[in-house]
């Protein structure tokens, strides 16, 4: 019988604790491997190697540098540019240090955890690091899976002193494998002794809730997040809590946008999650209490648009769009765009009319060229969006001008080669229609979506609606949503056909889709009409 207790006991503690018997030692069980993602950017190593930075090569004169160490989720795929579609945020951090006086060095590489990186990359960055230097490490994703097999790249749980010699199945190397905390106090200690200064973070947020029915991102904070700061205080270094950070703002954008920061699977970020994260770290290291690195930092701004002048208790009527919204707008005999004669049917004592629409642009050119970010960080509650694209989104994706996307209103990515050599994800023009619609109700403003304007092309008596196209797609998005929509293009349509063909020439110029001064006071016409018919909280500002 007390054998029998002494049984029943182990198997609680193994079941409870995770401990397991070693025939060497005794120490806790690796981590589950929970996720499921093959990152295989570890063994394509050789590769790997060729497209990451040479440590200290960027240096310019004295000047420090800031050394990046981590694993996929700050620098991904074996070349790290983007070519599968998910970004580190590493990439993208540079771009908030002012490189006249601080470079930025990715030494991250996918696939590695706090023990792989330091037995097999660590050596090489450290040869780069010279007094004075930085040293940012956020491990932690890949410490999990069996300690000596298949990929045979956890560490021990927790920050204990525990050491387990194992002989690697497949190899027949011999290793010394240590805890994650042992880990990143090697990484503090080794950086301190060549004089630079290690920062510890936590691990980026998963695409993860606590439950369904939650609005909390699930923290990474009980476990690497947690050892992680336990070590940096201990050793008395800067913690930066990034999973926090970035998790605080995908609680702000919700469940539906959150998931626009991912791509292929829960951990992996998109160009947009990626930037994200760099933003968080930046910002991480700004609020950091005397953190001297902090000073090399650019002033975290964020664009908002040009000139425009709030006032208090005003909303603003933002419109978005191509040159049928906005045009060159300054020659009575030239080519308008709505946007710019929309003010005058308001009362501008109570609201304000802004376009910020551009010609020659696609729903995700605006996006890329930054456009749409300065609307939205303008944007408060109360405010308004019109939104009309589609006149320049069915060209070439990524060849002559490349400002086209995918047919369709559905979720379908692809990623591209664009002329500048550089890999994007691109979706259809529905799916970057509804990030903008989503980002204007997370600021609390209003977006209503407008089909296209009608083309003066005739056939047989009528002209053509884009019936197979941005028309349906567009109406398909705002009805998912729940958002406003406005037809214009089919009620434009329908004007024109009461007309007729030769007179409807007057409300276009140079072509058939570029509207005459006539032509753009018609459209904005037409949409004030439609806002009243809808019964539009917005109609009640008009004269």
């Amino acid at each position: 019988m007390r054998y029998f207790n002494i049984f029943v006991y182990a198997l609680l503690m193994i079941a409870f604790t995770g401990t397991k018997v070693n025939a060497q030692e005794k120490v806790t069980s690796p981590m589950k491997d929970v996720n499921g993602v093959k990152d295989l950017t570890l063994d394509s190593l050789d590769k790997a190697k060729t497209a990451r930075p040479v440590a200290g090569s960027s240096r310019k004169g004295n000047n420090p540098v800031l050394f990046l160490v981590g694993n996929s989720t700050m620098r991904n795929g074996t070349l790290g540019n983007g070519n599968n579609g998910q970004w580190g945020w590493g990439y993208f951090e540079q771009e908030f240090f002012d490189e006249n006086k601080i470079t930025v060095e990715n030494h991250a590489l996918g696939g590695t955890s706090s023990r792989t990186f330091y037995t097999r990359l660590w050596k090489d960055v450290l040869k780069g690091v010279k007094k004075g230097d930085w040293v940012i490490i956020e491990l932690g994703h890949n410490d999990n899976g069996p300690y000596d097999s298949g990929r045979a790249r956890a560490s021990i749980p927790g920050i204990g002193n525990d050491t387990l010699n194992v002989t690697i199945k497949e190899t027949g190397v011999n290793e010394t494998v240590y805890t994650y905390g042992e880990y990143m106090r090697r990484y503090i200690r080794e950086t301190k002794a060549k004089g630079a200064y290690p920062i510890l973070m936590s691990l980026t947020p998963r695409l993860a809730w606590d439950d369904a029915d939650s609005t909390k991102v699930t923290r990474v904070d009980k476990t690497y997040g947690l050892w992680a700061k336990q070590v940096a205080e201990a050793e008395g270094v800067p913690f930066i809590d990034l999973n926090n950070i970035t998790a605080t703002k995908f609680e702000r954008f919700g469940k539906e946008k959150m998931k626009y920061m991912f791509y292929g699977d829960r951990i992996h970020t998109t160009e947009f999650g990626a930037r994200v994260n760099a933003e968080s770290a930046a910002e991480g290291i700004s609020l950091c209490p005397g953190l001297e690195l902090a000073k090399y930092l650019k002033p975290l701004t964020k664009p908002t648009v040009p000139g425009l002048k709030r006032e208090e208790g005003k909303p603003v009527v933002f419109t978005i769009g191509d040159s049928t919204v906005k045009n060159f707008d300054n020659d009575e005999n030239g080519m308008w765009g709505w946007g710019a004669v929309f003010h005058e049917l308001f009362d501008e004592k109570k609201i304000t009319v802004y376009n910020a629409a551009k010609a020659g642009r696609s729903v995700r050119t605006f996006l890329d060229e930054n456009r749409w970010d300065s609307v939205y960080n303008s944007l408060q509650p109360g405010d308004y969006v019109l939104m009309e694209f589609g006149h320049n989104d069915g060209g070439p994706v990524n060849t002559n001008k490349a400002r086209g996307e995918l047919h369709g209103a559905g979720p379908e990515s692809q990623v591209f080669l664009m002329p500048d050599k550089h890999y994007q994800v691109v979706y259809t023009y529905g799916w970057y229609l509804r990030k903008f619609i989503m980002d204007a109700l997370e600021k609390g403003a209003t977006p209503i979506v407008l089909t296209p304007t009608a083309r003066n092309i005739w056939k047989d008596g009528k002209i053509d609606r884009f019936t197979n196209s941005y028309v349906p797609w567009a109406k398909e998005v705002a009805e998912s949503k729940g958002v406003p929509f406005i037809d214009l293009n089919s009620i434009a349509a329908d004007d024109f056909e009461k007309k007729g063909e030769k007179k409807t020439a007057a409300y276009f110029n140079n072509d058939h889709t570029h509207s005459s001064l006539k032509g753009a006071k018609e459209n904005a016409k037409r949409i004030a009409k439609a806002l009243k018919k809808m019964d539009s909280p917005l109609a009640e500002y008009l004269k």
